[in-house]
């Protein structure tokens, strides 16, 4: 289980984006990509989120902001189990 995965979706819960941010930053897996890519969404720097999404082989997300961080949340929890 990568916990830095549900820990930094926690703090982005909590809007913690900077801790979350911290911390997933140290990780290169594809899960942290694409949190590190929704991150800079969410602090509008769609250039960087294109790079991070690109990186995990994944396009940027097209539904709502509420979808990605559940759909994200999904697949940390998946790699949990």
């Amino acid at each position: 289980m990568a916990s830095h995965h549900s820990l930094s979706i926690a703090l982005i819960q909590q809007q913690d984006w900077q801790s979350a941010h911290q911390l997933i930053q140290q990780h290169d897996d594809m899960l942290s990509c694409m949190i590190h890519g929704y991150l800079h969404l969410l602090e509008g720097d769609k250039n960087n989120a294109t790079y991070w999404y690109n990186r995990a082989d994944q396009l940027l997300p097209v539904g709502s902001m509420e979808d990605e961080l559940a759909r994200l949340s999904k697949l940390s929890e998946a790699e949990a189990n």
